[in-house]
């Protein structure tokens, strides 16, 4: 399975899905550039998100909010203080290591007795498992952990002092807290209602790992939803089912990789009553996609703290006051899109292109869904060397792509064209042969089915549309 991730890896950057960033300089750990295919899929996750968490709901609206905010946000959200992961550096070659990531590591190896069992929040069990642990690079000896601050600092103004300092977001939810009042002055919305955001958040992570799963910049998209205190619960029920839901019935996720994994009491954030993960089966084993979590009234008792502005809610039913409690999807983008590409990695022996070698070869299909592909249809003529067939290719080509997202291709051979197509997920491909210019029709293959079939031009665009929704 973990050989599965590193082709992945190499078909993302071949095929056009994802780089490493500034990879002519040497590239940057934990950054990553979307290429036009992957840039096609974000889109198409983000969308079908919006949609669903939006567009769909009448008490849910939208928010974009800034990446820098007054660093007194991140006093009052308790990030200054405690968004910290304990890093471990070798005396020797001081390299520099996620300290609850060894222990772990190193307990999954076996490698650790029944005394290695830790609290991965306690600094100090931490430190005892630590002792018994050699760098993973040279073998030499690890300082005890200490707590490191993730989040990226940077400066306002010309002068770089601690007066001027401030810091990239973290997370997105702060800037849905800070804009709450906001949003209940201009919007006519009662309670139950969210805010939702798809944005950039920056985290100084010790040690990315396992590509875009762990990266330093991500984004990510939350909904914050404000209820009344005492329904939370049931809320809180509902958007962890909803939420497996969107991934299994929108993103065509196979249910048997995914899973809901509540946190126990220990594994709770400060702020949290309740959380459950959503993970998903990687090559590498089950990683979190999505949390949801009920944060009760801390974040914005917090900032009403900080800021002295009141940010209650008026109930005009019941005509109290009363500071709702927030239950929190948050997912990210990157961690959601390596699931797709994982899940629609396939190999398949040779035989389904007329290519030289194709039985004695392994083809790959990415198996996309529909909904989230980033080309829906290719077209080829069938041969180059024939301007007719060229010029009519180009003509279907013009046809199709002002309704989908298109790709046109005449080189090499048509097997291997096929080839490429499946390679980056395209799910129907159409093909203009000789009977085209005789019967105006075409040749429509199924990525999947390979089922082809012969649809008159004029019918084209209706075809494809109905292939596309199922």
């Amino acid at each position: 399975m973990e050989d599965n991730l590193e082709k992945i890896i190499s078909l993302a950057k071949r095929r056009g899905f994802i780089y490493p960033s500034s990879e002519i300089y040497g590239g940057l750990a934990g950054f990553y550039d979307f290429g036009p295919l992957g840039t096609e899929l974000e889109r198409n996750i983000k969308d079908s998100w919006w949609k669903n968490m939006v567009w769909d709901r009448e008490e849910v609206v939208g928010l974009d909010s800034a990446v820098v905010f007054n660093p007194k946000v991140w006093q009052a959200s308790g990030h200054v203080d405690n968004f910290t992961d304990p890093l471990a550096e070798c005396k020797a070659c001081h390299k520099r290591f996620r300290a609850d990531h060894l222990v772990k590591d190193q307990a999954e190896e076996g490698k650790l007795d029944e005394h290695g069992a830790y609290d991965p929040d306690d600094i100090d069990e931490i430190a005892r498992a630590i002792e018994k642990i050699n760098c993973p690079e040279c073998g030499g000896e690890l300082m005890p952990p200490r707590q490191f601050n993730l989040m990226f600092k940077t400066f306002i103004g010309p002068v770089e002092d601690t007066e001027a300092r401030a810091f990239l977001r973290p997370e997105t939810a702060q800037g849905i807290f800070i804009n709450y009042k906001n949003i209940l002055d201009t919007q006519r919305l009662k309670v139950p209602f969210g805010i939702a955001q798809i944005g950039k958040a920056f985290r100084n992570e010790i040690t990315p790992r396992n590509f875009i799963f762990r990266s330093r910049e991500f984004q990510q998209m939350e909904m914050e939803y404000f209820v009344k205190p005492g329904e939370d619960e049931k809320l809180f029920n509902f958007w962890v089912q909803e939420r497996k839901r969107w991934y299994t019935e929108e993103l065509g996720m196979d249910e048997d990789k995914l899973r809901i994994r509540p946190h126990t009491k220990e594994e709770l954030a400060h702020y949290a009553k309740s959380c459950s993960d959503i993970e998903y089966k990687f090559p590498f084993g089950w990683g979190e996609i999505e949390g949801i979590a009920n944060r009760t009234d801390f974040d914005l008792k917090k900032h009403q703290e900080f800021s002295g502005t009141d940010l209650r809610y008026f109930d005009d039913v019941s005509k109290e006051y009363f500071t709702p409690f927030v239950i929190e999807p948050s997912c990210g983008v990157e961690r959601i899109l390596l699931a797709v590409l994982c899940g629609a990695y396939t190999e398949i022996s040779g035989g389904r292109t007329e290519t030289t070698k194709a039985a004695k070869e392994l083809e790959v299909v990415m198996k996309i869904g529909r909904k989230l592909a980033p080309v829906k249809v290719a077209v080829f003529p069938l041969v180059r060397n024939k301007p007719q067939l060229v010029e009519k290719s180009r003509q279907v080509y013009e046809l199709v792509k002002g309704n989908f997202a298109c790709q046109y291709d005449e080189t090499g051979s048509i097997g291997r064209r096929y080839r490429r197509a499946d390679e980056i997920g395209v799910p129907l491909a159409v093909t203009v042969d000789f009977e085209t210019l005789e019967q105006d029709d075409v040749t429509v293959r199924d990525r999947d089915s390979m089922k082809q079939e012969r649809i008159k031009i004029e019918e084209l665009t209706n075809f494809l549309k109905e292939k596309l929704q199922n």
